[in-house]
């Protein structure tokens, strides 16, 4: 593979930024060298960021393109290339897709059935095929109020190569939802429901989590060593969830939704992750804690786009400017994650790393993708 040569830029290293070049071959970063020169046939950069590729660990974005609008089944291989590009035009170079797992089969309006087992097949179809822009793994979240949650893990095994397991324990009352306000104000405005048809919703999962859920959260802790995947807790609302979790193995917290959690976190040495959006909106969508105020606590590791692929980058930008200290913030979204997630050859810009690559012109207080390369290869 021919070499890339990235010059005159600021590089954005693990510890610090500088300017200097950066040269690319056979899909490693092969050296890194300080100043502004501009070797022979080099790309120059005028300044721009040149950073790790961003590392996505939980995004819903897939399943947008999969359904544009309520009850459309988009052909899924046009909605998987959709997301795929989507994802390497604002420099996403790893991804996990987070899927789904346990549904609830009854009649309501409120069902959902099984899909993950053949979306994987097709992203993995994919995958081998060299149809994909970047690299896309899975993430299995595990629905513990569900009907079907042993079963559907049970399709899934180490051949699929699962990178991360998230406990997803949404009854009502509890976590993201502990305030039936909140989950009224969702579950009404996405179905319709009446006030007593959302009554009886509640009652419904109740009944459903208090039969099901602790059987369900010893499968898929068991499910996730068996298919050697990193496990995740998500919504941690109190110490004892965040104690729980620790029991578990959780590597990191998907969206604490408490300073009291996110301390307990960091007590038990578990990474916290909080979603972008919450951040450049100024707090949660659900009435939670504030990513900002994480920040401020220095409580705060890994970002996730979470359902905007595009906050990803914004959101590092703003915590390197909150910090005073880019290579900080862009570690959020690259070295962190990819420390979680068990990716030992990305996430740095580093000789002998996987040459995951983006060039970023900074736009006032955010910045627009300039280049992605991926193992090398320019792919946005």
């Amino acid at each position: 593979m021919p070499e890339t040569i990235l010059a005159n830029a600021t590089l954005v290293l693990p510890d610090e930024t500088l300017r200097g070049s950066i040269l690319m071959q056979d899909g490693e970063i092969r050296a890194i060298d300080v100043g502004a020169g501009l070797p022979r046939g080099a790309i120059d950069c005028g300044g721009d960021l040149v950073m790790p590729g961003l590392i996505e660990l939980h995004t819903d974005n897939l399943e947008r393109h999969i359904e544009p609008r309520p009850k459309v089944d988009w052909p899924h291989t046009a909605a998987i290339l959709a997301h795929d590009a989507e994802l390497a035009g604002v420099g996403i170079t790893t991804v996990f897709d987070a899927l789904r797992v346990g549904s609830v089969l009854s009649k309501s309006k409120a069902n959902y059935g099984e899909y993950a087992r053949e979306l994987a097949d097709e992203i993995l179809a994919l995958r081998r095929g060299g149809h994909l822009r970047i690299t896309h793994l899975l993430h299995l979240r595990a629905e513990i109020c569900s009907e079907t949650l042993t079963e559907e893990m049970a399709k899934f095994g180490p051949e699929d190569g699962v990178g991360i397991v998230s406990l997803m324990d949404h009854t009502p009352g509890q976590r993201q939802f502990r305030h039936l306000e909140q989950l009224r104000n969702y579950v009404c405005g996405k179905h319709g429901y009446s006030d007593a048809e959302f009554h009886d919703h509640v009652a419904a999962q109740k009944a459903l989590s208090e039969r099901m859920g602790p059987q369900h959260e010893t499968v898929a802790v068991a499910e996730a060593r068996r298919y050697g995947a990193v496990l995740a807790s998500h919504d941690d609302t109190t110490a004892d969830h965040v104690v729980r979790s620790a029991a578990h193995g959780a590597q990191f917290a998907e969206f604490p939704t408490t300073v009291e959690a996110a301390r307990a976190c960091r007590e038990q040495g578990i990474a916290v992750m909080m979603g972008a959006p919450n951040l450049i909106r100024g707090g949660s969508h659900s009435g939670n804690v504030a990513a900002s105020e994480l920040a401020g606590l220095d409580l705060l590791d890994i970002v996730s786009s979470d359902y905007v692929p595009s906050s990803l980058l914004s959101a590092a930008l703003m915590l390197g400017d909150l910090w005073g200290n880019m290579a900080r913030g862009v570690a959020t979204v690259t070295q962190a994650p990819a420390q979680a997630a068990g990716l030992a050859d990305r996430g740095t810009l580093l000789p002998g790393s996987r040459a995951d690559v983006i060039r970023v012109t900074r736009i006032g207080n955010g910045g627009a993708p300039r280049g992605t390369w991926v193992g090398g290869e320019r792919v946005g």
